[in-house]
């Protein structure tokens, strides 16, 4: 029974080992974001999203782009910007493009009518994402992803 004890328990010890070591390229220190390590990029899929934009207010910034981030190309019009923002909203147990959450209130203020769509895979997960201007919440997701998005003349209130 001790020799079967000691054995998970090594077992155990192991593994934890092997995720620490493996995870810890990953993380920086002293804040819950999570970075991909840009020397270990290469290993890791990359970041790829497609973003169509509409009714911006600015004909320059209106229709599709494509963006991949973690090695940075694409034919979006600030792709290094974009994905430095994205890299900074990208925290452990949060989406950056998450909907508003059910029952959230929210102020009356119309922002425009621009939209987006954004779809693809940012940090091994699925997106597929609207974006629009109608209140003051939704104001605030979109202007939480410029430069992916393009900023519009009017703010979301602070």
């Amino acid at each position: 029974m001790l020799i079967r004890r000691l054995a998970l328990t090594a077992t155990a010890l192991t593994s934890v080992l092997a995720c620490a070591t493996t995870a810890a390229p990953y993380a920086v220190a002293g804040t819950d974001h999570v970075r991909t390590d840009r020397a270990r990029a290469h290993h890791a899929p990359t970041d790829h999203l497609t973003v169509t934009v509409a009714e911006s207010g600015d004909a320059a910034a209106e229709g599709t782009y494509e963006l991949y981030c973690h090695p940075t190309a694409g034919d979006h019009p600030s792709p290094e910007a974009a994905c430095d923002g994205l890299d900074e909203l990208t925290t452990w147990g949060k989406d950056p493009f998450a909907p508003l959450p059910r029952g959230t209130h929210c102020t009356m203020q119309y922002g425009g009518p621009a939209s987006a769509h954004v779809r693809g895979v940012w940090a091994g997960r699925p997106v597929d994402a609207h974006f629009n201007r109608e209140n003051g919440c939704e104001m605030r997701r979109w202007d939480a992803l410029v430069p992916l998005l393009p900023r519009t003349g009017m703010r979301a209130p602070s």
